[in-house]
């Protein structure tokens, strides 16, 4: 297996919960990147930055009153540090900080595309009833994966690597392969077209002529009609966005 020699991507992961991505880090295609040294995906543990010797805490009761506990800001920030961000944020400096929460915008196709291209990525992982608000004078970006609560940020964290990991150059061995997913520029930013495999006929039902003619052009065509039926039925609301586009 060829190696990088340097990883076109590191991307730190601050949790108090490390053990939950044992898994989708060393598997599939995040954990072939990491193996060949594509990308380089290190678990950050914000108890190991604690001023509590004895328990390791990280969190306290909210300010006001209230239930659940706040994750406190003083060892989230020596973990910010600890990743190479600057003790005074300033835009364009250190690497981009973006903060798991229900309260971020929705995670987006076009924010892997263009954080996939980037040196650095630190994901902050929220938890309880999140994070002491001071500290997102050093967060770049607060990014949601629907409009639900977790438990903590992450299960977000981790979808949030795979897809941006997926577009990093060497990631993907058929390249071309991601110009045609579903809200990528091969169909406008519309969704994939339906696919089919072998047998041609199972349960009576058949594959499409279009794909058994070997005619290029009326495969492409088929595609792309069947691709924008996809949109219509599913998500209509991509259409007006492609529709408001200059």
């Amino acid at each position: 297996m060829k190696l990088e020699k340097r990883p076109r991507l590191r991307i730190d992961i601050l949790t108090i919960f490390p053990r939950m991505f044992e898994g989708p880090l060393t598997e599939s295609l995040i954990g072939r990147a990491r193996e060949r040294g594509t990308v380089d995906v290190r678990i950050v543990d914000i108890r190991d930055f604690s001023d509590d010797a004895k328990h390791h805490a990280v969190d306290d009761r909210p300010y006001g009153g209230g239930p659940g506990m706040v994750l406190r800001a003083e060892p989230v920030f020596r973990a910010l540090r600890a990743c190479g961000v600057p003790a005074r944020k300033m835009r364009n400096r250190g690497p981009l900080v973006v903060f798991l929460t229900p309260q971020g915008r929705p995670f987006t196709q076009a924010m892997a595309d263009e954080w996939a291209g980037k040196k650095r990525l630190v994901l902050l992982c929220g938890h309880y009833e999140g994070i002491d608000e001071r500290v997102s004078a050093w967060v770049d970006r607060e990014v949601s994966v629907g409009d639900v609560v977790y438990t903590g940020g992450e299960i977000p964290a981790m979808a949030v690597t795979d897809a941006v990991v997926r577009q990093v150059p060497g990631t993907v061995k058929e390249r071309d392969s991601l110009t045609w997913d579903s809200f990528a520029k091969g169909w406008s930013g519309g969704l994939d077209c339906p696919h089919f495999t072998r047998p041609s006929v199972w349960r009576r039902r058949k594959v499409p002529a279009a794909l058994l003619s070997g005619d290029h052009k009326a495969i492409a065509a088929w595609r792309a009609e069947r691709a924008l039926d996809n949109t219509r039925k599913k998500r209509p609301d991509l259409i007006k966005k492609t529709a408001r586009k200059p």
